[in-house]
């Protein structure tokens, strides 16, 4: 067991994980449609959600890793068969070569040991099939409304729910979206010729994550290996995969202060890893890199809870607060809308936390104030860009006596027009 002491320890460890994430690194996967290929390869995943006061998650994630990346590219990459949509621990876009191992959900799921929709209604879902093998790829919204009261075949509601039971259980698959609109067909005519579709065994799936995991976090614990998934099986055999791999000396354990064990590759942790860039990152809530809390508290101290499901008077950092990167510490976090009609960027509140603002005050190489607000300015400005936004402005932000150096950055943006229009 390799115990985790020292602050320069803790840096290495932060350094590893957000290298595994490709948050370190200029062009981690390439750029393009290539690199958002090599991106949701890379991480296993990309979930998709549908808020939309910035841009979605989904893309939003690309956006921080993959340059020259655009929202459109995720359906052209689902479009040739890279990618395809299902149920990770969410709603997800998943690498086409892991397809195998969304089989056992779906299977679950059709023998009605995991239930998707009570009751489905099975007589109705039969006539879907029927009419998309017989007619072609469908969408909800193809299905048209008899009467406003009456319930059955033509009902939007039981159709929606009907295709997505069917989706859920694998008869039926995304072949495309268009926005939050999805278009269904058969399986077998989206799936690619080239894909393995045999039923992976537990001692397999347990592999197959342990690989993904280790690739894209660096290090793990053994619930983060199986974050969300209710599989006494495969929780079962995680552990005896683990018990394997160290008593092979292929893993080691390592212990962290607050007491967290992980699991890391033999000589992992002095491996080569990329410099620390001097700029901040400004990541989705859904982010790879911290939608497992208790991992992101233990390793970087940084607590964090997406405040949009919070009742409004009990909410400390606004509805939908981004995570703030600065080198290798999440050092605050920002409420922001874009008006998109406006083309403006609105950045409603604004905080640091305590610990950024000791190395900003104490004027330590990398935080001196006048670099730190410079280098905000410049991600907002790139931001701003993703947003198609032209302006941006700040309204509240925590430290106060910072608050006029920042306003006054983004209004040079404005006023020289430099935000990208």
């Amino acid at each position: 067991m390799i115990e985790i002491k020292s602050s320069k320890d803790i840096t290495r460890l932060r350094r590893l994980a957000l290298s595994a994430q490709g948050l370190l690194q200029v062009q981690p996967f390439g750029s393009g449609k290539l690199g958002a290929c090599n991106a949701i390869n890379h991480l296993g995943y990309v979930q998709i959600d549908t808020i939309s006061v910035v841009e979605r998650a989904h893309h939003h994630v690309l956006h921080s890793r993959v340059p020259k990346f655009k929202a459109e590219m995720t359906n052209e990459l689902m479009l040739n068969g890279d990618i395809f949509e299902y149920w990770s621990h969410a709603a997800a876009f998943l690498p086409m070569s892991d397809f195998r191992y969304s089989l056992p959900y779906k299977e679950a799921i059709k023998s009605g040991q995991t239930h998707w929709y009570k009751d489905p209604d099975t007589a109705y879902m039969a006539e879907l099939l029927a009419r998309v093998r017989s007619d072609g790829p469908l969408r909800s919204r193809d299905i048209e409304t008899q009467t406003k009261k009456q319930a059955g075949w033509w009902d939007w509601k039981p159709a929606k729910k009907a295709l997505e039971q069917l989706y859920m259980q694998g008869d039926l698959m995304v072949s495309s979206r268009e926005g939050f609109q999805k278009t269904y067909d058969l399986t077998e005519r989206v799936l690619p010729d080239y894909v393995n579709t045999s039923f992976p065994s537990l001692e397999e799936f347990a592999e197959h994550l342990l690989s993904q995991q280790l690739r894209c976090h660096g290090f793990v614990s053994l619930k983060g290996l199986t974050y969300l998934r209710r599989n006494t099986g495969l929780r079962k055999a995680m552990k005896v995969l683990l018990s394997a791999r160290l008593d092979q000396g292929l893993l080691e354990q390592i212990q962290l202060l607050d007491g967290e064990i992980y699991v890391i590759e033999k000589g992992a942790l002095e491996s080569k890893l990329p410099r620390l860039p001097k700029r901040f990152k400004i990541l989705s809530p859904f982010d790879n890199s911290l939608i497992q809390r208790e991992r992101l508290k233990s390793i970087f101290g940084f607590q964090y809870q997406i405040e949009c499901y919070v009742p409004e008077a009990k909410r400390q950092y606004g509805y939908f607060s981004l995570p703030l990167l600065y080198q290798d510490e999440f050092v605050g976090r920002m409420d922001c809308k874009a008006h998109r009609k406006d083309k403006h960027f609105e950045i409603k509140f604004l905080h640091f936390e305590d610990s950024f603002m000791d190395k900003v005050s104490k004027q330590k190489k990398g935080y001196e104030a006048e670099f730190v607000v410079s280098s905000f300015a410049e991600a907002i400005q790139a931001f701003s860009h993703i947003q198609k936004c032209d302006s941006a402005s700040l309204t509240k932000m925590q430290p106060v006596h910072l608050h006029n150096d920042f306003v006054k950055a983004l209004d040079m943006l404005n006023g020289n027009h430099e935000v990208c229009k």
